[in-house]
């Protein structure tokens, strides 16, 4: 009998990225109250066990879909500018994804109640970002938080209040003002 080095069922990125895919689509399907786990489960054929011994809550499940969703920032480190922009136009672009500014908003708004989601959110979404745009764009940590609120904070009400990413010309102008603001 042969030995195998791999062990049984499926590999864990394999396993994250079909709960991830089934995440993002169950909520974008049937909003991000209905998205439970069960039904993501149901939907990857995942047994739920899995699902939470990888992450303990909802909450969790939808920070680790988003934060494989982002991936790194677009940044060269060259010019401060143009970085900004870059950095505005990848939010835009990963906002607009199906599921995903539904996956934002509804995980938001759990974590108000829930101190254990906020630091889930902070050290696993917004940490990453915040310490790069920092070490790139020579900000202070008040200043990054700003740029994130404003652009973030932005993109999900207009998604929010249209169903729509935002125009170029207002993706644009964001831009200039942010931009400004940072010079």
């Amino acid at each position: 009998m042969a030995s195998s080095t791999r062990p049984p069922g499926r590999p864990r990125s394999s396993v994250d990225a079909e709960v991830f895919a089934a995440t993002l689509r169950t909520i974008d399907q049937l909003g991000y109250t209905r998205a439970t786990v069960d039904r993501i489960a149901a939907a990857t054929g995942i047994a739920k066990t899995t699902i939470y011994r990888r992450w303990p809550s909802k909450g969790a499940l939808v920070t680790a879909t988003l934060v494989d969703s982002f991936g790194p920032l677009p940044l060269t480190g060259r010019d401060g500018a143009a970085d900004i922009a870059a950095a505005i136009r990848y939010g835009v672009r990963a906002v607009a994804e199906p599921g995903v500014a539904a996956a934002f908003a509804g995980v938001f708004t759990d974590a108000i109640g829930d101190p254990a989601l906020r630091e889930i959110l902070a050290t696993q979404l917004q940490d990453p970002y915040r310490k790069v745009l920092m070490e790139t764009l020579g900000l202070s940590e008040q200043r990054v938080l700003f740029v994130i609120d404003v652009v973030i904070g932005t993109l999900l009400h207009r998604m929010g209040m249209t169903g729509e990413p935002m125009v170029e010309a207002d993706v644009d102008a964001l831009i200039q003002m942010l931009q400004r603001e940072l010079a």
